[in-house]
């Protein structure tokens, strides 16, 4: 079995919290030479980011790759829209989906293989408030049994 270099980068902590994802998916990104250097050295924020639509195509907004210093007045802008490489067939089954009521897509990760930068994006339903009420208790429940039965295997 071949090993996969794989470097992440950035990961948007929050969107597992705030959204229900159903599904994820990796994509190319097209980039620039300033942009894939500043990736390179970790400048990069998704917490914002988000995918939509564009003529036929998908594109990542609200990605900040921080501008390349060493490369002065041939800088990038660093909230440009940059577009995802993905097969036909993905593009028009995950523009669909969003069509539906509630979804979106967002950014979950970027990382590089290979050498090449890679994005991997979540199809995503927001979750309601009370949903993320259970989603605590449940982590601290589970939190407490674990304590109990570590205290339990003690003798205490």
């Amino acid at each position: 079995m071949a090993t996969e270099h794989v470097k992440i980068i950035a990961t948007n902590r929050k969107a597992r919290h705030q959204y229900f994802i159903e599904e994820s998916l990796e994509a190319g990104i097209v980039l620039t030479g300033t942009e894939i250097k500043s990736i390179r050295a970790g400048h990069i924020s998704i917490q914002e980011a988000y995918v939509a639509e564009r003529q036929g195509e998908l594109w990542v907004l609200n990605m900040h790759i921080a501008q390349y210093d060493p490369a002065h007045r041939d800088n990038h802008d660093p909230l440009r829209p940059r577009k995802l490489l993905m097969h036909r067939r993905e593009i028009d089954k995950w523009s669909a989906d969003v069509q539906r009521k509630g979804y979106t897509i967002v950014v979950l990760r970027v990382y590089l293989s290979r050498g090449r930068a890679k994005i991997e994006i979540g199809l995503a339903k927001g979750q309601k408030q009370h949903d993320k009420r259970q989603a605590i208790a449940k982590r601290e429940s589970e939190r407490k049994i674990r304590r109990t039965l570590r205290e339990q295997s003690k003798g205490y």
